[in-house]
């Protein structure tokens, strides 16, 4: 983490999955009041209802890069240059109408309306929400030249471009939304769940070294590979999921093939060597990157950063329709092509490899919570996580923290011109899930840049012992590459408007 210091500065921000939600409702008013945009009260609108959904997080991104499309085509039709992604200039509004009141009541139509598709069961907060801004949520209108009207039309046009894009989101290609309907099958049985501190561990049953295996987790629920089909979602700039495998560095998975077992078995050394190293600053990076089951994932994390920055530079309604609109297609299609190579490659995780590979040996380690670094047998290695979330439930590589954080952090750089951050955040003491007093004070984590930002949600990863380093290093490298090909096709529909 870059700088952590322990004490606490006025004014710091708490990121919001430390609280509850009305408490962090709270504390984000004070200091954003002055500059929100209605984007950015739609855009923490939209990650209560991630938060409540605990969908996986290519889901996540999806749903993200559908609200803010919604969010910019209705800002767009505006506009008197900019094009819609969906609706092109179809829906140009003339200048007499462009007023900020037209514009934040369209946005809003449009929100409301995509965000009611993508979250269902999220239908009552959402009409309050709408309540709370002084919209009426039972307009239907689809009369363009009124801006509730426009925001209706933006938002079916939106959600009908969508409609059969792979995803699944209705369970018409296979029962269930967002289920799988390509056969994928685990080539491993289950790991069975087993620690340090347990006497016996079930016997190991690894079938295929080098490929996923899913995990029983300490409740004995069993890990399911989510949305294994999301390779065949049609992406926002790519022309499809395996565009980028010639991409040097993306050709082949070194830690995983079969015929380069010496840098497979340096992956797990260092793996390993993470584990034995890890500090109480180390643990607190791990915790702060976490991000699991009912927290806002690694897009909704950027999405929270990105509120900073309008904040920071006190951004224009325009500007923040352009910026979290390029940062969530840049999650959206990075996530496309890390689920591919998840599919493509199934690459181990550590938990497998480290076990499989020193079974019958001593290990020097992390010996679970509340145990320090410890020599330990080999098939009892466990990552610095949670019990009933040992490692997510896919395949290793890529790195979905490294994909989606550069991916953002790329442009995030590109639209402010700048890698300039300067984000502060307070952690409060005993924030972990994992072991109690990390950290033991109320403690200042800082991002200098955004670069500093995505490099420390993929080290979180290794330290975490989640990840393998080639893991990391190819979703840092993939995410860089996807969020520069998407900022440009995003900068093209932006057309010059300099809102």
């Amino acid at each position: 983490m870059k700088s952590i210091r322990q004490d606490i500065k006025p004014g710091s921000q708490v990121p919001r999955r430390l609280l509850s939600s009305s408490v962090w409702a709270l504390l984000l008013a004070a200091p954003f009041a002055a500059q929100a945009t209605v984007v950015t009260d739609w855009n923490s609108v939209a990650l209560a209802e991630v938060r409540a959904a605990k969908h996986g997080p290519p889901v996540v991104a999806r749903a993200l890069a559908i609200v803010h499309t919604c969010i910019y085509d209705a800002w767009a039709s505006y506009s008197p240059k900019a094009l819609g992604a969906v609706v092109g200039d179809s829906l140009r509004r003339p200048a007499s109408q462009r007023s900020q009141a037209n514009k934040s009541e369209a946005i809003s139509y449009a929100a409301f309306r995509c965000l009611q598709n993508l979250y269902p069961a999220g239908e009552a907060r959402l009409r309050s929400a709408m309540q709370g801004m002084g919209y009426n949520p039972d307009n239907q209108s689809a009369d363009v030249s009124t801006p509730a009207g426009l925001g209706n039309t933006v938002a079916l046009a939106v959600i009908g471009n969508r409609r059969y894009d792979g995803s699944n989101q209705y369970g018409d290609l296979a029962p269930g939304a967002y289920a799988d309907y390509t056969g994928y099958a685990a080539r491993n049985t289950p790991l069975l769940f087993c620690i340090p501190l347990m006497p016996v561990c079930p016997p190991l049953a690894i079938q295929d070294e080098y490929h996923w295996q899913p995990l029983y987790n300490d409740v004995g629920a069993l890990q399911k590979f989510i949305t294994p089909h999301w390779e065949r979602v049609r992406p926002f700039a790519l022309t499809s999921a395996s565009q980028l495998d010639d991409l040097d560095g993306l050709k082949a998975m070194p830690a995983i093939q079969r015929d380069n077992p010496l840098r497979y078995q340096n992956n797990v050394a260092k793996a390993l060597a993470y584990s034995a190293s890890l500090t109480p600053e180390r643990k607190l990076i791990v915790e702060y990157w976490a991000d699991g089951p009912a927290s806002e994932l690694p897009p909704g994390h950027w999405a929270l950063f990105a509120q900073f920055v309008s904040a920071r530079d006190g951004n224009s309604l325009g500007k923040d329709a352009k910026m979290f609109f390029a940062m969530h297609n840049a999650s959206f299609d990075v996530g496309i092509v890390a689920w591919h190579l998840k599919r493509k490659f199934d690459g181990v995780r550590p938990i497998t490899a480290v076990r499989f590979l020193k079974q019958g040996q001593s290990v020097q380690a992390w010996g679970g919570p509340g145990r320090p670094v410890e020599w330990i047998q080999g098939e009892k290695w466990m990552p610095y996580n949670p019990g009933s979330n040992l490692t997510p439930a896919f395949p290793g590589y890529v790195s979905g923290h490294s994909s989606f954080s550069a991916a953002s952090a790329a442009v995030l750089r590109q639209f402010t011109g700048s890698d300039d951050f300067g984000y502060s955040t307070t952690v409060p003491a005993n924030f972990g899930r994992v072991e109690p007093g990390i950290p033991a004070v109320p403690t200042i984590v800082r991002f200098n840049t955004f670069s500093d930002a995505a490099r420390e949600a993929g080290l979180s990863r290794l330290y975490g012992g989640i990840h393998f380093v080639d893991d990391n290093t190819a979703g840092q490298l993939l995410g860089d590459e996807v969020g520069r090909r998407v900022f440009a096709k995003a900068k093209a529909l932006f057309a010059g408007d300099d809102d």
